[in-house]
């Protein structure tokens, strides 16, 4: 639970904000205003002209809750002190970061930026009586960088709480028009959030616009993703981070049905296959690539290509006692601690590669780089000959499919053919003519199916028989 709002001259800005509402009511006319949903209520919130250097970024925005495990060390000092010079910048430059890749800067925020410069502000920010934005964080960022004075802010009531907070931004947050998302990690973030304060699954799903389904599948995600990030953690503590996932969505979602179709057919398959395809995902392979991983692979594929040193698993118990009871349950399989054992050697040197610890030494990032490029060498290798042997099974399967969706449209004809006569709207020059090029398509059709099949099974044997006897 992120802690309440107390920036160190809250006292100081919440009376700036008090005066400058009071004369906007005192200049009268018409006043600005800006609506947000609260509670399901529509509620409307005065704005005003604030001065930027009074504003502080929100330190727990939703925007950018995954990224700021990007630099531990800054993100400590933002924990510590996160209206302190050094929190606050390490928020700007969140902001204005590329979500899956915060070293990069985010083509989006520079459009912002442009927009900004060119057409002025649009929309108001938001912010609480202690001047800190709810909504606008990125704005304000932007219009910093242009060299700005000020921003236009609704200001939220007084007696709001961090939860009443929380949920106006999520609220603005998911609006379908908003010009830049929640990154995907985020929504996954706030979905969490959402629960433990107690909310339903239902309700969380109304709140991000998803079916209840849609929100079991975000929150497995999220728990895979946790597990992952948990097991890829080394003796030196280094260990994957939340945005390491971002670019993984679509991977991830279609990973969690194909898991939990095989495991309502056989769990232990369903975890070789999830493990499996989390170390593809580690690795960084493609999502059409990633899709070859099917049940078996690990037996049909990947063992022909992978290495000895990648092979090696240790001896698992036959059972495991569960502490404090006493009983004894079935360990995982060998096949299961296989699967895993490889992720986890693929997603500890992931880890060490991708760390800026210093702590990590030159000898042991260039080792674990090693495993991560065996890894991947065998991977590709595995996909490949998996991805050849769908290509046959598909050209085995063409034939059959276009002939069954040749049948299904036969079958329409037999009712639109019925109908059409019922109102005697048949053309029946057109469906005459229809039928004879369906004669010469099932000519042709026997000609190319009677080559090179010595015993005909009973299908292609009436074929030929028919095409037989329309001939003569």
């Amino acid at each position: 639970m992120a802690k309440e709002f107390a920036p160190p001259r809250a006292a100081e800005f919440s009376e700036l904000i008090k005066k400058r509402l009071e004369e906007v009511k005192a200049a009268g006319g018409t006043r600005e205003t800006v609506t947000v949903e609260w509670n399901e209520q529509p509620l409307h919130v005065e704005v005003i002209d604030f001065p930027l250097e009074g504003l502080y970024f929100n330190p727990s925005t939703h925007r950018i809750r995954a990224q700021r495990s990007h630099d531990p060390a800054r993100n400590e000092i933002l924990e510590k002190d996160p209206y302190s010079a050094e929190g606050q910048g390490y928020l700007q430059f969140l902001l204005q970061a590329e979500p899956a890749d915060p070293n990069r800067r985010d083509p989006d925020f520079d459009k912002l930026k442009e927009s900004l410069k060119q057409f002025g502000q649009n929309d108001p920010g938001l912010v609480t009586h202690t001047g800190v934005l709810v909504n606008g964080n990125t704005r304000a960022a932007a219009l910093r960088e242009i060299g700005a004075q000020s921003m236009r802010v609704g200001i939220l009531p007084e007696s709001f709480t961090m939860a009443d907070i929380n949920a106006v931004e999520l609220s603005l947050q998911l609006r379908e028009d908003h010009r830049r998302d929640y990154s995907y990690i985020n929504r996954l973030l706030a979905m969490e959030e959402q629960a433990s304060l107690g909310r339903t699954p239902e309700a969380i799903a109304k709140v991000f616009r998803i079916k209840t389904p849609r929100y079991f599948q975000e929150r497995w995600i999220l728990s895979t993703i946790r597990d992952m990030i948990g097991r890829s953690r080394s003796g030196g503590g280094v260990a994957l981070r939340l945005v390491d996932f971002e670019d993984d969505q679509e991977k991830l979602k279609e990973l969690h049905r194909a898991y939990e179709k095989l495991a309502a057919v056989d769990p232990d398959q369903a975890e070789v296959f999830k493990e499996i395809r989390m170390a593809a995902i580690t690795l960084g392979f493609a999502k059409t690539d990633v899709r070859h991983i099917e049940e078996g692979f690990q037996d049909k594929y990947l063992g022909r290509t992978l290495p000895a040193s990648l092979s090696a698993v240790s001896e698992q118990e036959e059972s495991v006692t569960i502490p404090g009871l006493g009983v004894s349950v079935p360990a995982a399989s060998s096949g299961v601690s296989a699967a895993r054992a490889l992720n986890d050697q693929i997603l500890r040197a992931k880890a060490a590669v991708l760390s800026t610890d210093a702590a990590v030494s030159d000898s042991e990032k260039h080792s674990a780089q090693n495993v991560f490029d065996e890894a991947k060498k065998a991977f590709d290798a595995a996909i490949d000959a998996a991805g050849r042997d769908a290509r046959v099974r598909k050209r085995k399967q063409m034939a059959p499919a276009r002939l069954a969706d040749a049948c299904a449209d036969i079958d329409q004809c037999v009712v639109d053919l019925v109908q059409a006569r019922a109102t005697r709207s048949l053309d029946e020059e057109a469906f005459d003519e229809a039928v004879l090029r369906l004669r010469d398509s099932l000519r042709k059709l026997a000609q190319q199916a009677g080559r090179g099949i010595p015993n005909p099974a009973d299908g292609v044997s009436w074929l030929l028989e028919a095409a037989a006897a329309e001939g003569s």
